[in-house]
């Protein structure tokens, strides 16, 4: 009996000495949900959202200040006898017209409002004589608005000694009193010989007639010019047949006699004026021509709701654009085991016998890492021994090989050092030492 349980105690020793250890249970290493890889990429979507509202914004304000300071800035315009004037402004950008005149008269122009275009049916001819001379080397000029439809006739007479013709030209354009000059017609004074810068362009001399219709509305200049070392005799006759805007049922009068006038728009209706004035009377000592600043008044609510809108719009953008940043880019962040303490496993257990922890989830997608798994199953199975010392080695933080890896990088999130190792990164070197990527913060990986 003894021998027999004696053998029976070898044989339970043999047997416990023969059977290999248990296998120590693997630590879990696990994160918090609230550190989402999605929250890492959010500051620079966001900010790339900021910029790009920042620049909208700015070129609406720009639009805007060209609008009102460019396209309905103010002009200054000189009105004559005989002078009809169409003037449109959309009621959704402009709250009101007005013409204000430097000096005020009696029989000074007029402006008119209508709800509609009025018709371009009255016609009025009349006729203009210039006697004199013409010095050396300078011109004269004469400044008319001339709608469509209008004909200019001009009977010239020249006389000199010997053949030496004038030059007279028909040019459009509008005086800018503010730098002195008439554009167009100050083109063809600094070169007379090139006739492509003016509407009509002609070398006169003896007795003849020059026939011109328009055909846009617009301001016309009549000059003649003496390109000679000699002063010329000439007498021009101009036959005007003008066509002008009928007033006669226009709902706002105001004679620029009171010096400033100033005409409502309806929003969202047809807004039209007329600036007009009666013909030519010849007074002693009183001007043919009234110097007058027209302006626009900016509806600025449109503006304000205009800025107000596109900022809504450009919200929702961004919203939309990171909600599908979310969904489609980063949906790999939610793919984990939730637990009853609201932590999951930041690494599964298949990847503590050899796959990186260094590895960032936007560099890695999932046909890579079936790969992995692939190339991982098919290599030769090591030694235990190895296995345990290799899963130590990469657990231990690769700056000081002391502590364990308890950290991540944001945004890119490689896990390779120790959480101070990650803060010294951090504060020098400020890249990750795996991508080389700009680091924002680091995040503790908490053992439970």
């Amino acid at each position: 009996m003894e021998a027999s349980s004696s053998s029976s105690s070898r044989s339970r020793s043999t047997s416990s000495s023969s059977s290999p250890p248990p296998h120590p249970p693997q630590p879990t290493i696990s994160y918090r949900i609230g550190e989402s890889m999605a929250n890492a990429a959010s500051p620079e979507a966001r900010d790339d959202a900021i910029s790009c509202l920042v620049v909208l914004l700015t070129f609406w304000i720009l639009v805007s200040m060209a609008t009102i300071l460019g396209f309905y800035g103010p002009v200054d315009i000189v009105v004559g006898p005989n002078y009809s004037r169409l003037l449109r402004a959309s009621s959704i950008f402009v709250r009101d017209i007005k013409v204000k005149a430097e000096e005020g008269s009696t029989d000074g122009p007029m402006l008119y409002g209508f709800r509609e275009l009025p018709p371009l049916d009255v016609r009025a001819s009349w006729l203009e004589t210039h006697n004199g001379s013409v010095p050396a080397n300078f011109h004269k000029e004469w400044i008319y608005y001339f709608n469509k439809g209008t004909q200019i006739e001009i009977f010239y007479s020249v006389k000199s000694e010997g053949s030496y013709p004038l030059n007279l030209v028909i040019a459009q354009g509008k005086e800018n009193r503010q730098f002195h000059r008439k554009e167009n017609l100050f083109q063809w004074v600094e070169n007379p010989l090139r006739p492509d810068t003016t509407l009509s362009w002609n070398l006169i001399h003896g007795d003849g007639v020059i026939h011109q219709k328009i055909e846009k509305p617009s301001d016309y200049y009549v000059a003649v010019s003496n390109l000679h070392n000699l002063e010329i005799e000439a007498q021009l006759t101009f036959r005007i047949q003008a066509l002008f805007y009928n007033t006669t049922g226009a709902y706002f009068k105001c004679s620029l006699g009171h010096r400033l006038c100033a005409l409502k728009l309806f929003f969202l209706e047809e807004n039209v004026a007329i600036l007009a004035s009666g013909p030519r009377k010849l007074q002693e000592g009183k001007s043919d021509e009234w110097y007058i600043k027209l302006s626009y008044g900016p509806r600025w609510i449109t503006y304000f709701v205009g800025s107000g809108l596109m900022t809504l719009a450009i919200l929702l953008i961004y919203k939309i654009f990171t909600s599908f940043q979310f969904m489609f880019g980063y949906n790999t962040s939610h793919q984990t085991t939730s637990t009853p303490n609201e932590t999951s496993p930041l690494l599964a257990n298949k990847e503590d016998d050899g796959t990186s922890l260094g590895s960032s989830y936007e560099s890695v997608s999932h046909d890579e890492g079936e790969d992995i798994e692939e190339f991982l199953k098919a290599a030769p199975s090591k030694p235990l021994e190895e296995v345990e010392s290799s899963d130590q080695s990469q657990h231990l933080c690769v700056i000081c090989c002391e502590a364990r890896k308890d950290c991540f990088f944001l945004p890119c999130g490689h896990s390779t050092t120790c959480y101070t190792c990650g803060l010294r990164i951090l504060e020098e070197a400020q890249t990750c030492p795996i991508c080389r990527r700009k680091m924002k913060k680091v995040r503790r990986i908490f053992t439970v």
